[in-house]
């Protein structure tokens, strides 16, 4: 049977500030370093999907994104900041390891990694067409197209900084990019429903 005092401790530690979990997992608090992984665990995983990873090593950058938490969580100057700071440590080990992966990969050998974010996976998850619609319409984006979206929707949101510093765009360009990546989103769901999705997109 579960503990409620546990559950109440677990409820009460995701509510508190991030400063607060911040100190209490830098003191070796376990109910505090649960929370944060909690909070911010979709928010890292939205990064590693923006990059052509196979499953092996997405699950190594996000390992090595909290491990690195691990060893700075007492010294993050801006805790309102963590994500943007986990969304940027993220993307510098994608990248880091897509480097790898190139210098280890045979310029004449040809091969496809498997991407983690393809609909054959994300539509074993849905039942309903409409949404079953919106993964193929989003699959038929660019990467840059998905990477933005992608970063847009996080939970808890990125700042545009930020964002622009992820992907290397200007600030002042996300807006316009956005709405043009949305317009093209809206064509290919109109052509996979075969009607215009309406305010869906």
């Amino acid at each position: 049977m579960t503990d409620p005092f546990v559950c109440l401790e677990y409820s009460t530690m995701n509510d508190a500030p991030v400063a607060e979990l911040l100190a209490g997992a830098a003191d070796g608090d376990q109910a505090a370093w649960n929370a944060l992984v909690e909070k911010y665990s979709r928010l890292v995983w939205y990064v590693v999907r923006g990059f052509r990873l196979d499953d092996a090593a997405a699950a190594d950058v996000t390992q090595t994104v909290w491990l690195k938490l691990v060893e700075h969580c007492g010294r993050i100057r801006d805790p309102e900041r963590l994500a943007g700071w986990l969304a940027v440590t993220t993307r510098n080990e994608a990248l880091r390891v897509l480097k790898q992966q190139d210098k280890q990969t045979p310029s004449d050998f040809a091969f496809e990694i498997s991407d983690p974010t393809a609909t054959d996976m994300d539509e074993r998850l849905v039942d309903d067409e409409i949404e079953r619609a919106a993964l193929r319409a989003f699959s038929r984006l660019s990467e840059d197209d998905q990477r933005l979206l992608r970063l847009l929707c996080v939970d808890p949101p990125l700042d545009y900084a930020t964002i622009s510093e992820i992907i290397g765009r200007p600030v002042g360009s996300l807006g316009p990019t956005r709405q043009r990546a949305l317009e093209r989103l809206r064509k290919f769901m109109t052509a996979e429903l075969g009607e215009d999705p309406g305010g869906l997109v």
